[in-house]
């Protein structure tokens, strides 16, 4: 996220040591911070014994690694406690919209299934009745693939054997997929960090979807960008995958996941997305 206006370089030294700690994900040296930070080992140590003052900082007396002390776990917590994850969704996915000019919508997993809680209708009319409250299938849509592919296997295990037994009732796209069909998509999905589907189940409407984790890696809900297939992109260089990836790794660092859907290419900085906040979010 980009802030405007002039600030105190001090406390911005401070905070790329607080980052290289948070990136190192172990005790470490002082050396190595120094190097991470862009100071001198010399200034790092001074920075150092401030932030270990305010217990932001703690010192292995044995080692003499440094990692992150007591104050920087209640900081953290107390973030968490103040995040409301579908707000955060909910004021930013019009941005989302207008910028790929489809419809986007917010999932999370219900009593019956992926469930919408958010659309955002784009200037581009959809001919697909997508609305709040309407129910995916898993194996039948590109949001039902996402939660199939990140979701806890005991809550999907038995909805996927349910669809591929009455495919009719998966809106069509199970139609004749054994389990190894939706193993082999359940991967690919892992891999890429997205789904899609091109005209189903609903003629001519593709559809692009990518998870939001939170800081314990759980998925929290499905951003699914929707339109008519002549508008959607699904090639492997598109664009739009990239933005709505970028999008949903900007969510998931917002509540705390270390790491969001990623896909190598192409690079989503070919789409920035700032970075989304509960400060922005509620503004």
């Amino acid at each position: 996220m980009t802030v405007r206006g002039r600030g105190v370089q001090s406390v911005e030294i401070a905070g790329r040591i607080l980052e290289a700690l948070m990136g190192a994900g172990r005790a470490a040296m002082l050396r190595d911070l120094a190097a991470e930070a862009a100071i001198t080992p010399a200034q790092a140590h001074a920075y150092l014994v401030s932030l270990r003052k305010l217990g932001l900082v703690e010192q292995d007396g044995a080692s003499g690694r440094y990692r992150l002390g007591p104050f920087a776990l209640r900081l953290g917590l107390a973030r968490l406690r103040g995040l409301d994850p579908l707000r955060m969704a909910a004021e930013t996915i019009g941005q989302l919209s207008d910028q790929l000019d489809l419809m986007v919508a917010i999932t999370v997993w219900g009593d019956h299934g992926p469930t919408v809680v958010q659309v955002h209708e784009a200037a581009t009319q959809v001919h697909a009745n997508v609305r709040a409250g309407t129910v995916f299938s898993l194996t039948g849509t590109a949001t039902g693939w996402v939660f199939a592919a990140f979701a806890a296997p005991a809550l999907v295990e038995d909805m996927i054997a349910a669809e591929l037994a009455n495919p009719a009732h998966s809106q069509r796209v199970a139609a004749g997929m054994r389990l190894e069909d939706v193993r082999e998509m359940v991967a690919r999905v892992r891999e890429t960090g997205y789904a899609s589907t091109a005209g189903a189940p609903v003629p001519g409407v593709s559809a692009i979807s990518a998870p939001v984790f939170d800081h314990g890696g759980q998925i929290q809900f499905v951003v699914t960008a929707i339109g008519p297939s002549g508008l959607v992109d699904l090639s492997p260089d598109s664009t739009q995958i990239a933005a709505i990836l970028a999008y949903a790794n900007a969510l998931s660092r917002g509540l705390g996941a270390e790491r969001g859907p990623v896909r190598t290419s192409p690079p989503l900085a070919s789409a920035p997305w700032p970075a989304v906040s509960p400060c922005d979010a509620r503004r």
